[in-house]
């Protein structure tokens, strides 16, 4: 059975031993299981040198490489984490490579880097470098290296690069001219020389056919699998060169491999499904435990986690969290496992579940405004995952909810109102009694999404010792995927605060919330 991580708390990971005994089971190629159980080897004993490789796969689905003959990434995902996530859609971005390829590198999502489509008009990578550039700047002496045969992650004459010439070594083929068929073998070839025998510190491995196989065949077809499996045995072939290194016993080496995006069954992507919005991180290394699965976790951390290791800070420049960050103790992800498939909704699959109406511990909802009937899953504050809420309506926003992870809360009165009902929409969320000293100053922070219409209102009211909730702030305009920081000025003889989070409306939008804290 797989581990199961709640939140970002991480266990003891793998003995080599059994890592490469499971490798085996799987059918992983034999230099590959070596290879595991001498990386973990290396990374439990003297390693001395961190180093960070990341592959990235164009257009991969993980149903499918868990369906295809694919030992090499197979076997990863049974050393190490399996990590789904879902992108954003229009209008914050497409489904497509540049805006995909380029949160990955940067760590930051579209409304930072710029990058909404394939033509990478409105590109910010001044403001938002690449990590390898991000590691050449912080610590010029590391060698830093990317390969490619899609021109825009590392040519200089196209669209991008997305890694910019700041790259100690790149290589740029040409996959949409000379077929991915054909360049990704000489990609993994030469990337597997320069793992092997030169002294990479952070690398990028992009391979392209199994994006170009969806797009002919589609995500269900027998052509993709056999792409997915011609591709794995280019990984197979650039795990084995790192471990094949005269230093690897002396090195902690960090391998993810992730995806910019998904397909549809009959090929396809840039659109809103759940298939095409669908990613994953799939990772191994010391501190990662094997068969470990993880909700929590995004796209832009993969450059969080390469920079981390490497012992390069980011913190707020980014949008990712290292995945061996400590646990954030956000309240409403313990609820996952109370998590229950739909009751009125009948776009969001009977097999998803991802809602409840039960608060954390400590948390209460209070419905005493609230109308009656209405749509079940939205009637009051519920507590949701991306996968389940956004796939209630389509392209209304929903899918641009990217601050949040895992499990959420969400006031929705535009679903709510979708059956009959009587009354208005009217809920508020409450905190626990959290304990402060009187005239001190306290910091309420928490993500939030909120898309405003006129004749709602959303509101944040805080109130001491069981006073008066006061207003501490009144939404009035969008709010899309914005991180918050209220400055709260506690009064002199208060012990506790509640904060309460209040939304009205009658068929208007929504307002979401995660990660709330008082610091």
């Amino acid at each position: 059975m797989p581990t199961v991580l709640p939140g970002r708390a991480l266990a003891a990971a793998a003995t080599a031993t059994a890592a490469a005994l499971l490798a085996t089971a799987l059918g992983v190629h034999t230099a590959t299981a070596a290879a595991t159980a001498a990386a973990t080897t290396a990374a439990s004993t003297a390693a001395t040198t961190d180093k960070v490789l990341v592959i990235g796969l164009d257009g991969v689905v993980l149903d499918r490489v868990k369906a295809a003959h694919a030992p090499n990434l197979n076997g990863m995902m049974a050393q190490g984490l399996t990590a789904r996530s879902t992108l954003y859609a229009s209008p914050m971005a497409a489904t497509s490579s540049g805006p995909g390829w380029s949160t990955i590198a940067t760590g930051v999502w579209p409304d930072k880097h710029g990058v909404k489509d394939n033509s990478f008009t409105g590109k910010n990578y001044g403001a938002y470098p690449d990590f390898l550039t991000r590691i050449e700047n912080a610590k010029p002496s590391l060698n830093t290296y990317a390969a490619a045969d899609w021109e825009p992650i590392t040519s200089t004459d196209q669209n991008g690069p997305i890694f910019s010439a700041k790259v100690d070594k790149r290589l740029s083929l040409k996959g949409d001219r000379d077929g991915y068929g054909s360049e990704d073998p000489k990609t993994a070839a030469a990337a597997a020389a320069e793992l092997r025998d030169q002294n990479p510190d952070a690398a990028f491995v992009y391979l392209g056919q199994i994006d170009s196989a969806g797009h002919s065949y589609g995500a269900a077809s027998q052509q993709y699998l056999d792409a997915i499996s011609r591709v794995d045995t280019l990984v197979g072939q650039l795990l084995t060169a790192v471990a094949a290194r005269p230093t690897y016993a002396q090195e902690n080496w960090k391998i993810l491999v992730t995806t910019d995006h998904g397909h549809t069954d009959a090929g396809g992507h840039g659109g809103s499904t759940i298939q095409e919005r669908g990613t994953f991180v799939i990772a191994k290394g010391a501190g990662i435990p094997a068969g470990s699965v993880r909700s929590d976790v995004k796209l832009v951390d993969v450059a969080a986690t390469a920079l981390s290791h490497v012992g390069v800070a980011a913190g707020s420049a980014i949008d990712g969290i290292a995945l061996d960050a400590p646990d954030d103790n956000d309240a409403f992800d313990t609820l996952r496992p109370a998590l229950q498939g739909r009751v009125d909704e009948t776009g969001i699959p009977a097999g998803v579940k991802g809602f409840t109406h039960t608060p954390p511990a400590g948390w209460s909802v209070d419905n005493s405004r609230m109308g009656a009937g209405g749509v079940a899953e939205w009637a009051g504050w519920a507590f949701a995952t991306d996968e389940f809420w956004s796939q209630s309506q389509r392209d209304q926003w929903r899918e641009l909810n990217v601050r949040s992870r895992d499990v959420f809360a969400v006031a929705d009165s535009d679903e709510w109102d979708d059956k009959s009902h009587t009354g208005s929409y009217d809920s508020t969320l409450i905190t626990p009694a959290w304990p402060v000293t009187g005239g001190t100053t306290r910091t309420l922070t928490y993500r939030t999404h909120y898309r405003h219409e006129a004749g709602q209102t959303a509101q944040v009211l805080v109130s001491y010792n069981g006073g008066t909730p006061t207003v501490v702030k009144d939404y009035t305009a969008d709010a899309v995927a914005k991180a918050e920081s209220l400055t709260l000025q506690v009064p002199a003889g208060a012990t506790d605060v509640r904060v309460r989070f209040r939304y009205t409306g009658s068929n208007n939008w929504f307002w979401t919330l995660d990660n709330v804290h008082l610091n």
